[in-house]
């Protein structure tokens, strides 16, 4: 699968339904030109509806995130509502919440078995399958959020991906992100290796794996339990994403250390996953409506997240939050840890090893390029603060 020339030929809203050589499994002919127009995220009246005698359509979504959590559930309607623009209302996907339909952590499960038509959720909920599942979406020490899409839309990640995800009866379009995450919120002050010993964190993917290394005892929880989970104190410590989720389920109530960075998501890619029977019935303009809505959705998430965060950040600091950095101990022990779970599980597993191979080695190069220009110039601007 491959949507580089979808992406970089037009604006992708005016893409979405003349671009009918770009389908889901088609190879790119050629690299698009640098001058391209595709980080450009369309406006809302910037593509024509469907026409002429199509079908009409009507498939179910499934969330893994609760409504109340807009921005990260925001993205199943972003995509939703810009599917029925394209297509004239004839394509109609309609969004559930995580357990409406099925619970939160079986979203992708119930597009595997053909019980939805697709899902909104992220990949590392299921690692527990296979730890290959951690790349879709992010790997401790890995990527940042422009990394990933970079990987994704123009690195082979997006290949890579479906190859693993074809096992599974589904295919993957990137749908939102929410930028390097925080490290999340603990009850009690955390400096050394000791301190994490026997603490109890909800925690999801790849970086739980890590933590247990360090004596932590990850628990997976999803979103709308993790509150009443750490207010009960059945958990000591528990991340979600940033300010603004995070002040909105309101844990600085409850656990007052708030740290970063959380390590263990640079950039977490939230995923569409698609039934690959059901996607070969779609016509071609509804699978172009589609994935040019679900590059509206990934654009635009990240977008809004860098928008409401900081705001969020200083309510969060007015009520007594105390913002805390992980000591260089915790974060070089978890580097570690992280890299010896890496080259264990490549030992191991054909598929982890594959998609490895080539994610480090996207992510060197990615760090070479922005230690230079962005890195500088970052640092510059923070210390002028």
């Amino acid at each position: 699968m491959q949507r580089r020339n979808f992406l970089a030929k037009a604006a992708v809203g005016a893409a979405a339904v003349g671009l009918a050589a770009c389908g889901k499994k088609e190879e790119p002919k050629s690299a698009a030109p640098s001058s391209a127009p595709a980080a450009q995220a369309p406006a809302p009246s910037s593509a024509p509806a469907v026409t002429g005698s199509l079908p009409q359509v009507k498939w179910r979504l499934t969330s893994s995130f609760p409504k109340s959590l807009d921005t990260i559930f925001g993205g199943a309607d972003t995509l939703a509502n810009r599917v029925r623009a394209l297509t004239g209302g004839k394509f109609d996907i309609r969004v559930f919440p995580g357990g409406e339909i099925v619970p939160g952590l079986q979203a992708l499960d119930a597009v595997q078995q053909g019980t939805v038509e697709c899902c909104h959720t992220c990949s590392y909920y299921y690692v527990g399958k296979d730890k290959t599942f951690g790349f879709g979406t992010a790997m401790p020490f890995g990527m940042n959020a422009r990394q990933m899409n970079a990987w994704v839309y123009y690195g082979g990640g997006d290949k890579l991906l479906d190859e693993f995800y074809s096992n599974y009866n589904v295919l993957h379009f990137a749908g939102g992100n929410t930028g390097v995450q925080m490290g999340g919120w603990w009850r009690k002050e955390v400096k050394t290796l000791a301190d994490l010993k026997g603490i109890k964190m909800r925690i999801a993917g790849l970086g739980g794996t890590v933590f247990a290394e360090l004596g932590v005892v990850p628990q997976q929880i999803a979103g709308g339990d993790i509150y009443p989970a750490l207010e009960k104190g059945t958990i000591d410590a528990a991340e979600w994403v940033g300010p603004y989720d995070d002040e909105k389920l309101g844990f600085y109530k409850v656990a007052k250390n708030y740290y970063y960075p959380g390590w263990w998501e640079p950039g977490p890619m939230i995923n569409f996953f698609v039934n690959k029977a059901e996607w070969a019935k779609l016509p071609k303009e509804y699978q172009e409506a589609f994935q040019a809505a679900a590059y509206e959705a990934n654009v635009t998430m990240m977008a809004e997240y860098d928008h409401k965060n900081p705001g969020a950040l200083s309510k969060l600091l007015q009520n007594g939050v105390k913002l805390q950095a992980f000591s260089p101990e915790i974060l070089n022990a978890a580097y570690d840890a992280a890299q010896q779970l890496y080259a264990d599980e490549s030992a191991k597993n054909p598929a982890f090893k594959k998609i490895f191979t080539d994610f480090d080695k996207y992510r060197k190069t990615q760090n070479a390029w922005f230690s230079v220009a962005e890195y500088r110039m970052d640092g510059f601007l923070q210390s002028k603060k």
